[in-house]
Formats: C-alpha cells, structure tokens, sequence
C-alpha cells in the first residue's frame, strides 16, 4: 500500500476518533520510524485517549500494512501552520512565513496573522503593511511563542 494510501487512511480514522472527544487531527505523517499527530492545547491525557483509541481502530480495519509505531502529540506553541484553516484559525496571532519566492522583495515576513483572502494568508509585517502571501509560495510557517 502506497503510503499516500495509508496517511489519508489514517486521517480519516484518526479524524472520526478526536472528533468524538471534541479534538481535530492537526497531522498525520508515515514514517518507518514514528508519526505524529495532534492539535495544540491538549493534555496528556487527551493523547493518551486518541492513542488507544486509533491504535485499536488501525489494527482491526488494517490500515497499516506493516508494523508501525503511533506517536500523538500537540504541536506546541510554535506549531507549524500548514492547512488554511489554520491561518483563520490563528488570525491575530504573531508568525513568521517563509517563502519560496520573494513577495514585496521579502524571503519570509513575521508579523501578525490576518486570516485568509482567497488563496492568500494576509500578515500585518513588522513594517507595518499588511502583506499578501499565497499560500502556494509558503515553505514554511510557524506560530512565534508570545509572553
């Protein structure tokens, strides 16, 4: 099985499951060695629970063809940001995005979050303009701890 094949099998199955204890899937990765998976501001505990839970679905619908370790964990505070939803999300909040071309004669922008317009992330950058990212140009993107 391809892992393409695995990885939106286990999304799918690994989604059904934190919905159900009012979490989301943030990641999923194959990986001989270990995936990951979560979302931010999760206790232990609330891994712990997702982790049987898939574990025992993933083994009796077999969607892992070969043996695997299942690894679910938060993000962090400087979770990576990947998906749209996940710039609406954090809207507001302060990152830095890197990008593969440069956009208003930038390689990566760090400023604060403005949600989504279109395919573009919008981020109010530290020289106070508020610039448009598509999101196809983005390498990299990540949430910067605030204190």
């Amino acid at each position: 099985m391809a892992a393409e094949t695995v990885v939106e099998k286990v999304r799918e199955v690994a989604g059904r499951v934190a919905a159900d204890r009012g979490l989301e899937i943030f990641d999923v990765q194959f990986r001989r060695e270990a995936p990951a998976s979560a979302e931010e501001s999760v206790s232990v505990e609330d891994c712990a629970h997702v982790s049987r839970e898939l574990s025992a679905i993933l083994d009796v619908e077999d969607v892992v063809p070969t043996a695997y370790t299942l690894e679910v964990s938060s993000p962090g505070l400087d979770r990576p940001l990947r998906r749209p939803d996940d710039y609406r999300r954090f809207a507001g909040r302060i990152a830095k995005i890197v990008m593969r071309t440069r956009i208003d004669g930038q390689g990566f922008f760090r400023g604060r979050l403005g949600g989504v317009d279109g395919s573009d992330v919008l981020i109010d950058g530290e020289d106070g303009k508020t610039h448009r990212v598509p999101l196809g140009a983005i390498t990299r993107a990540n949430l910067e701890v605030e204190f």
